[in-house]
């Protein structure tokens, strides 16, 4: 259980290993990897920069292919993305119906959302942590999804 964990926390460490063993089937892993992190609330923690860095580098020797590798990590990244913006579209109304947050907080993210929902969305992608909570807090902030979606595919 030590060592799943391990890799499951450092799998940045890990990837040369992932490659050895799992062939094809590592660039499936890494865009769950991505899309989890960027996707699920509760997985910040996965490993987005630092496995990035590490497959670049397995990419630029040979070992992964950069092609399916940008495509796949940007399309789980804006999936990823997409997906925890309409988690937090439908927790956002039960939040509010149920009081779970003051309503005086709900209004603050909506006013921000709608005076800097763009450049957070964009800057959200090179800050660990904030790119996992922004798509979540403009679903619950009802930005609209259109101008979402396109910040998000630009970020």
């Amino acid at each position: 259980m030590g060592l799943l964990l391990d890799i499951f926390f450092n799998l940045d460490t890990y990837v040369i290993w992932l490659v050895e063993d799992y062939g094809v089937w590592v660039y499936l892993i890494l865009f769950l990897i991505i899309f989890c992190e960027t996707g699920l609330v509760l997985t910040p923690f996965l490993p987005g920069d630092s496995l990035i860095f590490a497959i670049g580098t397995l990419a630029a020797v040979g070992s992964l292919e950069i092609v399916p590798l940008v495509f796949l990590l940007s399309s789980a990244a804006i999936l990823g993305d997409s997906v925890n913006y309409s988690i937090g579209k439908y927790f956002g109304r039960h939040i509010i119906t149920r009081k779970i947050v003051k309503e005086k907080n709900i209004n603050k993210t909506k006013e921000f959302f709608s005076k800097y929902g763009a450049k957070t969305i964009v800057f959200a992608r090179f800050m660990p942590i904030v790119r996992t909570f922004a798509p979540f807090l403009a679903g619950i902030s009802a930005m609209e999804y259109r101008k979402f979606l396109t910040f998000n595919v630009v970020g």
